[in-house]
Protein backbone atom coordinates (compact mmCIF):
# COMPACT_ATOMS: atom_id res chain seq x y z
CA UNK A 1 0.00 0.00 0.00
CA UNK A 2 1.33 3.05 -1.26
CA UNK A 3 -0.05 6.70 0.49
CA UNK A 4 0.38 9.87 -1.63
CA UNK A 5 1.88 12.57 0.80
CA UNK A 6 0.94 10.80 3.84
CA UNK A 7 1.27 14.06 6.24
CA UNK A 8 -0.42 16.26 3.65
CA UNK A 9 -4.23 14.35 3.91
CA UNK A 10 -3.98 14.60 7.69
CA UNK A 11 -4.70 18.32 8.42
CA UNK A 12 -2.72 20.79 6.49
CA UNK A 13 -4.35 23.28 7.64
CA UNK A 14 -2.20 26.17 5.55
CA UNK A 15 -4.24 29.16 6.91
CA UNK A 16 -2.83 28.79 10.75
CA UNK A 17 0.67 29.62 9.13
CA UNK A 18 0.07 32.64 8.12
CA UNK A 19 -0.28 34.89 11.07
CA UNK A 20 3.70 34.24 10.93
CA UNK A 21 4.56 34.08 7.30
CA UNK A 22 2.61 37.26 6.25
CA UNK A 23 4.25 39.47 8.72
CA UNK A 24 7.48 38.38 8.10
CA UNK A 25 10.16 41.35 6.20
CA UNK A 26 11.74 40.89 3.01
CA UNK A 27 14.85 38.77 2.70
CA UNK A 28 13.23 36.62 5.91
CA UNK A 29 14.74 33.06 5.94
CA UNK A 30 11.84 30.21 6.97
CA UNK A 31 12.78 26.74 7.29
CA UNK A 32 9.74 24.40 6.73
CA UNK A 33 11.22 21.13 9.17
CA UNK A 34 10.03 17.85 8.29
CA UNK A 35 7.99 19.14 5.21
CA UNK A 36 7.18 16.37 2.90
CA UNK A 37 5.60 17.80 -0.03
CA UNK A 38 6.02 21.20 1.71
CA UNK A 39 3.80 23.05 4.35
CA UNK A 40 2.89 26.04 2.77
CA UNK A 41 3.00 27.38 -0.93
CA UNK A 42 5.93 29.74 -1.48
CA UNK A 43 3.88 32.33 -2.57
CA UNK A 44 2.73 32.75 1.23
CA UNK A 45 5.64 34.83 1.48
CA UNK A 46 7.06 35.35 -1.46
CA UNK A 47 9.79 37.74 -0.91
CA UNK A 48 11.28 34.70 1.92
CA UNK A 49 14.19 32.41 1.34
CA UNK A 50 12.29 29.30 2.32
CA UNK A 51 14.27 26.09 2.98
CA UNK A 52 12.58 22.91 2.65
CA UNK A 53 14.41 20.20 4.60
CA UNK A 54 13.30 16.11 5.04
CA UNK A 55 15.08 13.25 6.02
CA UNK A 56 13.45 11.97 2.48
CA UNK A 57 13.96 14.06 -0.84
CA UNK A 58 11.38 16.74 -0.07
CA UNK A 59 9.17 18.49 -3.15
CA UNK A 60 10.22 21.71 -4.34
CA UNK A 61 7.18 23.73 -3.93
CA UNK A 62 9.12 26.42 -3.63
CA UNK A 63 12.12 27.59 -2.12
CA UNK A 64 15.30 25.32 -1.85
CA UNK A 65 14.94 21.90 -0.92
CA UNK A 66 17.86 19.63 1.77
CA UNK A 67 17.53 16.49 2.79
CA UNK A 68 19.13 16.07 5.82
CA UNK A 69 18.42 15.07 9.54
CA UNK A 70 16.14 17.23 11.99
CA UNK A 71 18.72 16.13 15.01
CA UNK A 72 21.49 17.77 12.67
CA UNK A 73 20.65 20.16 11.08
CA UNK A 74 23.41 21.69 8.37
CA UNK A 75 22.99 25.58 8.54
CA UNK A 76 24.79 28.13 10.81
CA UNK A 77 23.52 29.42 14.10
CA UNK A 78 20.79 31.84 14.07
CA UNK A 79 20.41 31.21 10.34
CA UNK A 80 16.14 31.38 10.27
CA UNK A 81 13.57 34.29 11.07
CA UNK A 82 10.91 31.47 11.64
CA UNK A 83 10.62 27.87 11.74
CA UNK A 84 7.75 25.74 10.70
CA UNK A 85 7.03 22.21 12.23
CA UNK A 86 3.76 21.13 10.54
CA UNK A 87 2.82 17.64 12.18
CA UNK A 88 6.51 16.83 12.15
CA UNK A 89 7.43 16.56 15.59
CA UNK A 90 5.39 13.79 16.09
CA UNK A 91 7.79 11.42 13.63
CA UNK A 92 11.06 12.65 15.18
CA UNK A 93 12.62 9.96 17.10
CA UNK A 94 15.27 12.50 18.62
CA UNK A 95 12.75 14.98 19.73
CA UNK A 96 14.89 16.87 22.47
CA UNK A 97 18.20 16.76 20.05
CA UNK A 98 15.80 18.50 17.27
CA UNK A 99 14.27 21.07 19.67
CA UNK A 100 17.82 22.11 20.82
CA UNK A 101 18.77 22.33 17.05
CA UNK A 102 15.75 24.23 16.83
CA UNK A 103 17.20 26.97 18.98
CA UNK A 104 20.65 26.82 17.84
CA UNK A 105 19.31 27.92 13.81
CA UNK A 106 16.33 30.28 14.69
CA UNK A 107 17.27 33.71 15.32
CA UNK A 108 16.65 35.16 19.68
CA UNK A 109 13.30 37.07 18.41
CA UNK A 110 12.14 34.66 15.92
CA UNK A 111 9.12 32.90 15.61
CA UNK A 112 8.30 28.69 15.73
CA UNK A 113 4.98 27.39 14.85
CA UNK A 114 4.30 23.81 15.84
CA UNK A 115 0.88 21.46 15.12
CA UNK A 116 1.03 18.54 16.15
CA UNK A 117 -1.65 15.57 17.09
CA UNK A 118 -3.31 14.86 21.04
CA UNK A 119 -2.72 11.36 21.07
CA UNK A 120 -5.24 11.16 22.89
CA UNK A 121 -8.41 11.56 20.56
CA UNK A 122 -10.45 9.12 18.33
CA UNK A 123 -9.16 10.38 15.69
CA UNK A 124 -5.46 10.52 16.04
CA UNK A 125 -6.35 6.41 17.33
CA UNK A 126 -8.26 5.92 14.23
CA UNK A 127 -5.21 7.42 12.20
CA UNK A 128 -2.75 5.50 13.68
CA UNK A 129 -5.04 2.09 13.05
CA UNK A 130 -5.57 2.77 9.59
CA UNK A 131 -2.17 3.37 8.97
CA UNK A 132 -0.49 1.02 11.34
CA UNK A 133 0.75 3.42 13.53
CA UNK A 134 1.74 6.09 10.70
CA UNK A 135 5.19 6.68 11.68
CA UNK A 136 4.08 8.47 14.98
CA UNK A 137 6.98 7.79 18.05
CA UNK A 138 5.79 10.40 20.17
CA UNK A 139 2.84 10.42 21.91
CA UNK A 140 1.38 14.26 22.90
CA UNK A 141 -0.98 14.27 25.31
CA UNK A 142 -1.05 17.71 26.89
CA UNK A 143 -0.56 21.00 25.32
CA UNK A 144 0.44 22.37 28.24
CA UNK A 145 2.78 19.98 29.14
CA UNK A 146 4.39 20.36 25.23
CA UNK A 147 4.27 24.08 24.84
CA UNK A 148 6.22 24.23 28.50
CA UNK A 149 8.48 21.70 26.51
CA UNK A 150 9.07 23.31 23.68
CA UNK A 151 9.75 26.62 25.28
CA UNK A 152 12.28 25.48 27.71
CA UNK A 153 14.28 23.76 24.77
CA UNK A 154 13.97 26.42 22.69
CA UNK A 155 13.94 29.60 24.36
CA UNK A 156 10.95 31.25 22.51
CA UNK A 157 8.01 31.60 24.58
CA UNK A 158 4.37 30.54 23.96
CA UNK A 159 2.19 33.09 23.15
CA UNK A 160 -0.78 30.96 21.61
CA UNK A 161 -2.35 27.83 21.22
CA UNK A 162 -5.53 27.35 19.01
CA UNK A 163 -7.12 23.72 18.79
CA UNK A 164 -7.11 21.82 15.78
CA UNK A 165 -9.97 20.04 14.11
CA UNK A 166 -10.10 17.09 11.93
CA UNK A 167 -12.00 16.65 8.59
CA UNK A 168 -11.03 12.94 8.34
CA UNK A 169 -9.27 13.59 4.85
CA UNK A 170 -6.93 10.70 5.83
CA UNK A 171 -9.52 7.81 5.13
CA UNK A 172 -9.97 9.81 1.71
CA UNK A 173 -9.59 6.59 -0.50
CA UNK A 174 -8.01 8.47 -3.04
CA UNK A 175 -5.15 8.73 -1.04
CA UNK A 176 -4.28 4.95 -1.26
CA UNK A 177 -2.38 2.96 -3.88
CA UNK A 178 -2.90 0.77 -5.68
CA UNK A 179 -5.99 0.16 -3.37
CA UNK A 180 -7.27 1.11 -0.17
CA UNK A 181 -6.82 -1.28 3.21
CA UNK A 182 -8.94 -3.49 3.91
CA UNK A 183 -9.68 -2.20 7.27
CA UNK A 184 -11.43 0.61 5.04
CA UNK A 185 -14.01 -1.15 4.34
CA UNK A 186 -15.60 -0.93 7.85
CA UNK A 187 -15.22 3.21 7.11
CA UNK A 188 -17.40 2.74 3.89
CA UNK A 189 -13.82 2.00 1.93
CA UNK A 190 -13.20 6.00 2.53
CA UNK A 191 -16.04 7.22 0.28
CA UNK A 192 -15.76 11.03 0.50
CA UNK A 193 -19.39 12.13 1.25
CA UNK A 194 -19.67 9.17 3.98
CA UNK A 195 -16.42 10.90 5.30
CA UNK A 196 -17.82 13.96 5.31
CA UNK A 197 -21.31 13.50 6.93
CA UNK A 198 -19.27 11.22 9.43
CA UNK A 199 -17.31 14.43 10.47
CA UNK A 200 -20.47 16.59 10.45
CA UNK A 201 -21.84 14.39 12.84
CA UNK A 202 -18.61 14.10 15.04
CA UNK A 203 -19.01 18.18 15.38
CA UNK A 204 -23.05 17.62 16.43
CA UNK A 205 -21.90 14.87 18.87
CA UNK A 206 -19.05 17.54 20.54
CA UNK A 207 -21.43 20.37 20.38
CA UNK A 208 -24.19 18.61 22.31
CA UNK A 209 -22.37 16.52 24.95
CA UNK A 210 -18.71 17.82 26.14
CA UNK A 211 -17.05 15.66 24.06
CA UNK A 212 -13.95 15.96 21.88
CA UNK A 213 -14.12 13.30 18.88
CA UNK A 214 -13.78 16.01 16.11
CA UNK A 215 -10.60 17.61 17.46
CA UNK A 216 -7.04 16.32 16.47
CA UNK A 217 -4.56 18.73 17.95
CA UNK A 218 -3.20 21.48 18.58
CA UNK A 219 -1.12 24.30 16.51
CA UNK A 220 1.55 26.33 19.10
CA UNK A 221 2.99 29.44 18.39
CA UNK A 222 6.13 30.38 20.15
CA UNK A 223 8.30 33.64 19.86
CA UNK A 224 8.06 36.97 18.42
CA UNK A 225 4.41 37.69 15.94
CA UNK A 226 4.01 41.16 15.48
CA UNK A 227 -0.20 40.21 15.02
CA UNK A 228 -2.49 38.62 17.69
CA UNK A 229 -3.17 35.06 17.54
CA UNK A 230 -6.45 34.03 16.85
CA UNK A 231 -7.36 30.97 19.46
CA UNK A 232 -10.77 29.81 18.12
CA UNK A 233 -11.17 26.77 16.57
CA UNK A 234 -11.66 26.43 12.97
CA UNK A 235 -13.99 23.60 12.98
CA UNK A 236 -14.82 24.31 9.17
CA UNK A 237 -12.18 22.01 7.76
CA UNK A 238 -12.01 20.69 4.37
CA UNK A 239 -12.77 16.99 3.65
CA UNK A 240 -10.77 17.04 0.22
CA UNK A 241 -7.46 18.84 1.11
CA UNK A 242 -7.86 19.42 4.69
CA UNK A 243 -7.48 23.15 5.03
CA UNK A 244 -9.22 24.80 7.86
CA UNK A 245 -11.12 27.72 7.36
CA UNK A 246 -13.01 30.54 9.86
CA UNK A 247 -16.43 30.90 9.57
CA UNK A 248 -16.12 34.70 8.80
CA UNK A 249 -13.57 33.77 5.90
CA UNK A 250 -16.34 31.47 4.53
CA UNK A 251 -18.59 34.43 5.41
CA UNK A 252 -17.13 36.94 3.81
CA UNK A 253 -16.22 35.44 0.86
CA UNK A 254 -19.74 34.51 -0.28
CA UNK A 255 -18.69 30.11 0.50
CA UNK A 256 -21.73 29.54 2.13
CA UNK A 257 -25.02 28.11 0.33
CA UNK A 258 -28.15 26.88 1.88
CA UNK A 259 -30.39 23.89 1.61
CA UNK A 260 -33.40 22.27 2.27
CA UNK A 261 -33.99 21.72 5.65
CA UNK A 262 -31.71 24.37 7.32
CA UNK A 263 -28.10 22.30 5.77
CA UNK A 264 -25.69 24.48 4.62
CA UNK A 265 -22.20 23.64 2.58
CA UNK A 266 -19.55 25.94 1.60
CA UNK A 267 -16.74 25.48 -1.22
CA UNK A 268 -13.27 24.83 -0.14
CA UNK A 269 -11.17 28.29 -1.13
CA UNK A 270 -8.11 26.07 -1.55
CA UNK A 271 -9.19 23.32 -3.54
CA UNK A 272 -12.70 23.64 -4.19
CA UNK A 273 -14.05 20.79 -2.93
CA UNK A 274 -17.91 20.85 -1.58
CA UNK A 275 -18.43 20.75 2.52
CA UNK A 276 -21.05 20.88 4.61
CA UNK A 277 -21.02 23.39 6.96
CA UNK A 278 -21.52 24.10 10.52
Amino acid sequence: MIVDALLDPIHRLRSHLHEILRNLTPGARVLDLGSRSGSFDSDCCPACLIVRLDREPPENRGGSAVQADAAQLPFAGQSFDAVIANHSLEHMESLAAVLKEIRRVVQPRGSLYVAVPDASTITDRLYRWIYHGGGHVNAFRSADELSRLIAGATGLPCIAIRILHTSLSFLNRTHFHPRPPRRLWLLANGNPRFIAALTYALRIVDRVFPTRCSVYGWALYFGSVPEQIETAPWINVCVACGAGHSVQSLEVNHRIRRHWLGFRSYVCPDCGAGNLFL
